[in-house]
């Protein structure tokens, strides 16, 4: 195995294989044992109509139907899930989102539309800007608006906010800084794809859920633009990876100076006190 390989894999908290049931069994207790260390009355995630969102959005009623149970004998108003549907204006694949609620069954589900907030934004960019904003700016904004509108929803009724980040998202940076990626829990980390997909297969999700080609959906001008198609490297290149497979040198090489290049994004906003940046640190030292 490469050292750079390695060296990902431990970061980012991979198994080479994984046994759905028990990792169900355990993502829902650490999502029950948060909520109740932090006192929340609650979790909010963003349901697109995809492997991620699916299978994070069951954890999450799972976690707060097993919480609820737990206190039956409180007073204290039993924990709720709010799974939020969060288009810009109208989503093509509306049907999936339908089907991924369907599926999760969460305590209650709201529609927030971000078409306002983000064309708010745009136009106040224009005004002050010579340049209009690009469409690759702007689906940024979308991606920062959900998050948002996710925290307004929370903080209103002291929540969490779940984020749906894995290991083959992570590895390649995949998400918009303080948007997807800023989250207060992810429940999904440390899994690649494919193991993402037998957690939902165990957990009985209709299969166009996790058949459905992964896209993050923010661009006017190519909305139906894929993960893969983006970064230019298949999820399966990127699970053999992450689950301590040889890959083609090519491949290994594309996802280290992807990782590298968005490390940025793991990490917290960086301080004088941080040294990873620099140019002379090892990024492989173990």
């Amino acid at each position: 195995m490469r050292p750079a390989q390695a060296k990902i894999i431990a970061t980012l908290n991979v198994q080479p294989t994984v046994d759905p049931a028990a990792e169900i069994e355990r993502r829902i207790g650490f999502l029950v044992d948060y909520l109740t260390a932090t006192g929340a009355s609650g979790l909010v995630l963003g349901i697109s109509g995809g492997q991620d969102s699916s299978l994070a959005g069951r954890l999450c009623q799972l976690a707060v139907e097993r919480l609820a149970a737990s206190r039956s004998d409180s007073s204290e108003a039993p924990p709720q899930f709010i799974a939020v549907r969060l288009p810009y204006a109208v989503q093509a694949d509306e049907d999936d989102a339908q089907l991924a609620l369907s599926f999760i069954q969460p305590s209650e589900a709201v529609i927030f539309d971000i078409k306002r907030a983000v064309d708010g934004f745009q136009a106040e960019y224009g005004d002050r800007f010579d340049d209009p904003m690009l469409d690759f700016t702007k689906g940024n904004v979308k991606a920062r608006a959900r998050m948002i509108a996710q925290y307004a929803i929370a903080g209103q009724g002291r929540m969490l906010v779940v984020g749906t980040d894995h290991a083959a998202e992570a590895v390649t940076g995949f998400f918009t800084k303080f948007g997807d990626g800023g989250a207060d829990i992810l429940p999904l980390s440390g899994l690649t794809k494919r193991q993402g997909r037998a957690l939902l297969e165990h957990l009985g999700a209709p299969e166009r859920l996790y058949l459905k080609a992964p896209t993050a959906d923010l661009l006017d001008e190519n909305p139906g633009q894929t993960d893969e198609a983006n970064l230019g490297l298949s999820y399966r290149e990127i699970d053999d990876y992450l689950e301590g497979h040889e890959v083609p040198d090519a491949v290994a090489s594309a996802i280290e100076t992807r990782y590298l290049d968005t490390e940025h994004k793991r990490a917290a906003p960086v301080t004088p006190f941080d040294t990873w940046w620099r140019s002379e640190a090892d990024p492989w030292a173990l």
